[in-house]
């Protein structure tokens, strides 16, 4: 893995001069709503004409790596991938490429660069090398989690105010490069309280273009089924984790909702061994857990599965349950996907983000598009 040497003077680049964000918005066939992709690899899955472009507003490659302080590449594929991610403007010219940094696998050492004036300095210098070498458009920031362990990572107390001094410091920089503020900023977050009450968010989110937040893993295993990503609370369970109560709490942490950018699986979460009481519906389990991309779980509706879809009205959305194996599936489909969109436009809301563009066989991304 290669590392990025930090220059002592980081030089403006011509050619990766974004278009001004104002007027790109104004060129948008989706007005000011965002559609941001999380892309982890080069498929040939854009279509004939790579039309599929077209479709999305921004790019998110993940992920960069976190090393000694600084970012740097996380595959050996990174450049030709992002290389290729660039040429997609030659088909969208408004589109924009950031990198994201960090994910859940590589947060392990975020806290350690935060941590004092002379680590973000680094961190910040690399960041911005990265994005001038890859001639990109932004910075995503997804840290799981300050303060919080995430998976097993170092985390401090101090990361409540050492993130948003990282943000602050990211923001000044990026500003330097373009006074026009044409270099974007994110963040992923988590979507609970706890992630709230370990930053922030009041003073962060002015350093921040819009923050999307992972409204999906509600439920990733364990000992009980639920919806994974549901909009609204389930009258099935007395947890009432949804993507709603995420976004009203990070109003109340002080984001502004035109900031607030509602992220949505192109996956889904199954569990066997389900207690069949509500046909597996928050029920407890004892069998496998795991996770199926959307475009294979399509393939299966089509087959001879044994699955049996099904609705919940309050939550509003989609779950299957199979008898044979007892098996429990929680996942977005094209009309759950419509009526998140609807949410957003209904509330004002920056857009929708989506983890991630190759798990898709083309039907969630048109609901969306479509929508907007």
């Amino acid at each position: 893995m290669k590392k990025i040497l930090i220059p002592t003077l980081i030089f403006f680049m011509a050619a990766c001069s974004p278009v001004d964000k104002k007027s790109a918005e104004e060129k948008s066939p989706y007005g000011d709503k965002k559609i941001i992709a999380y892309v982890t690899s080069w498929e040939e899955n854009w279509g004939p004409s790579f039309e599929k472009a077209n479709q999305i507003t921004h790019i998110n490659y993940a992920f960069a790596n976190v090393i000694d302080g600084q970012v740097v590449e996380g595959a050996e594929s990174d450049t030709e991938t992002i290389k290729k991610l660039n040429e997609l403007k030659k088909v969208n010219k408004n589109l924009k490429i950031l990198i994201s940094i960090g994910g859940w696998t590589w947060s392990g050492n975020f806290s350690d660069a935060a941590l004092t004036e002379e680590s973000r300095e680094r961190f910040a210098n690399s960041a911005i090398a990265f994005m001038q070498k890859h001639k990109i458009d932004g910075i995503d920031i997804d840290w799981e989690y300050p303060g919080l362990p995430g998976a097993g990572n170092v985390h401090r107390p101090e990361d409540k105010e050492n993130f948003t001094l990282l943000l602050k410091l990211i923001r000044e920089k990026l500003d330097v490069l373009d006074s026009n503020n044409s270099y974007l900023l994110t963040i992923a977050s988590g979507a609970s309280q706890s992630y709230l009450d370990h930053t922030n968010m009041q003073e962060a989110h002015q350093y921040l273009d819009f923050i999307n937040i992972m409204t999906y893993d509600f439920y990733v295993g364990g000992t009980q089924s639920g919806h994974h990503a549901n909009l609204y609370a389930s009258s099935f369970s007395d947890q009432k984790r949804s993507g709603e109560v995420a976004i009203r709490q990070h109003q109340d942490a002080g984001i502004p909702i035109e900031k607030i950018v509602l992220g949505v699986p192109f996956y889904g979460r199954w569990w066997k061994g389900v207690n069949p009481e509500n046909d597996g519906l928050y029920q407890p389990t004892e069998g496998a857990a795991g996770s199926i991309n959307y475009n294979v779980l399509a393939d299966s509706l089509e087959g001879n599965s044994g699955f049996i879809t099904l609705w919940d009205s309050t939550a509003q959305t989609s779950y299957i349950w199979r008898a044979s194996d007892s098996l429990f599936l929680t996942y977005d489909n094209p009309q759950s996907i419509r009526l998140k969109a609807d949410f957003v436009k209904s509330n004002n809301m920056g857009g929708i983000m989506f983890w991630q563009f190759n798990g898709d066989n083309g039907d969630l991304l048109n609901a969306i598009s479509d929508s907007f």
